[in-house]
């Protein structure tokens, strides 16, 4: 990815383990959440709301991603998925902490249950958590093997001036880096190759039962024959095997499966054009945008108030969706938009219009705040402390450090073939 900054980068490498990376979920208060730390909803400028059917509690996870912590736990309580809900998804390869809440389950049975590497830190009758409502995350990360040390660290916070690229994170279009392609294919209204592309493309599948299996479907297009042989942990693509081995309509396929991971195709479309755009400014020197916002009582974007006013403390740029104003509409994003084929219309999807999508604001470049770093002389690595707001990322932020990531996210406009 381009980086805003020109000091070469330390490198260095994060995740070695779970514990080299803890994330803290920052409440809408302010307050981060620490590991290992009870909360009642008063210390975190929560309101009680006895007799409330959402039961609010903090979980803190070791090396689950939190969909899947927050299954078990809902599997536990005897409560279904629909049941669950919290404000952003954590890295899975971490400890991490974060508010989120269940419905019809109440705070003693949430507080008792026992799983491995998950904790309950605090349960009470709440409110329902919702997507975005938190400020951001707190990040504590450690670095192995980084190179120039302390110094060309600093010179790289210097050069940034409290800023980084707000890309979109690689995670965003999926592990085999194909949910472009599908979502693609879905504004041209291409079902089928959605499908196909969803189930079968195995270019970049690391798993090699599943590549094969995908492989097998792509060759023969046999979606009873499919069941007998997909693995049991492709869930989402069983289900949607499931439903076409009955029902060769492809569009009610992909409303076989939840919709939090079909609107993630339409997504990543809106995220691909988004990173292009943002390289192709930073390429530039054109940082400009005639639309801003007011930072809020924290320090980081506030999106609610963006405006044409002078008065703005962070610059952003949109999220294409049909409803986004036509001034609006950068010559960046207007040209890669003429490459695709596609307009601000096409997220307007007939066949599917739970899946379409208005249009959103996203500041060009982030803050960071709270930065702190030293080296750990007994074993060379760097410690960092820093947060960063609700959807933006610490991957993108400690690439403008490290710089271990030089591929272009132009690529995810290259569509996947089926292999």
């Amino acid at each position: 990815m381009i980086t805003i900054t020109k000091t070469e980068g330390i490198r260095g490498e994060i995740k070695t383990e779970p514990e080299d990376f803890i994330v803290k979920e920052i409440t809408k208060s302010g307050k981060a959440l620490e590991p290992g730390c009870k909360y009642t909803p008063e210390e975190l400028g929560e309101a009680p709301l006895p007799g409330s059917k959402f039961t609010t509690f903090i979980l803190e996870k070791r090396n689950w991603d939190t969909i899947s912590a927050l299954l078990a736990i809902a599997k536990k309580a005897g409560r279904g998925r629909k049941s669950i809900s919290y404000a952003g998804v954590k890295d899975k390869r971490s400890i991490s902490v974060q508010l989120a809440s269940i419905y019809g389950a109440t705070p003693s049975s949430i507080s008792s249950i026992s799983i491995k590497d998950i904790q309950i830190n605090g349960a009470w009758e709440g409110s329902e958590i919702t997507l975005g409502s938190n400020l951001g995350n707190s990040f504590s990360v450690k670095l192995n093997g980084a190179n120039g040390g302390i110094e060309r660290l600093s010179s790289i916070i210097e050069e940034s001036m409290g800023l980084f690229p707000n890309y979109f994170d690689r995670q965003r279009f999926g592990y085999r880096l194909n949910n472009f392609s599908i979502g693609m294919h879905i504004l041209n209204n291409e079902m089928e190759e959605a499908v196909m592309s969803f189930l079968a493309y195995s270019g970049k599948e690391t798993d090699m039962e599943s590549r094969e299996a995908r492989a097998k479907l792509a060759e023969e297009r046999d979606f009873q024959k499919a069941l007998d042989y997909f693995p049991r942990h492709l869930r989402p693509e069983r289900t949607m095997i499931a439903y076409l081995a009955r029902y060769r309509n492809f569009p009610n396929a992909i409303r076989s499966m939840q919709r939090g991971i079909a609107i993630m195709f339409i997504h990543s479309v809106e995220d691909a054009i988004f990173n292009s755009v943002l390289e192709k400014r930073i390429r530039e020197g054109d940082l400009k945008s005639r639309l801003g916002c007011k930072a809020n009582f924290y320090g980081f974007p506030d999106i609610d108030t963006v405006s044409e006013s002078e008065e703005k403390n962070f610059v952003v740029d949109a999220l294409i969706g049909y409803e986004t104003k036509e001034e609006y509409i950068s010559d960046y994003s207007k040209d890669i938009m003429e490459q695709l084929g596609i307009n601000k219309d096409s997220f307007k999807i007939k066949s599917l219009p739970e899946l379409s999508m208005k249009g959103a604001y996203r500041p060009i470049l982030s803050p960071f705040k709270d930065l702190s770093y030293g080296l750990m002389e007994s074993t060379g690595s760097l410690n960092l402390e820093f947060s960063i707001p609700s959807g933006s990322y610490a991957t993108i932020f400690l690439n403008e450090i490290t710089k271990n990531d030089n591929t272009s996210t132009s690529e995810m406009l290259n569509e996947p073939k089926l292999l």
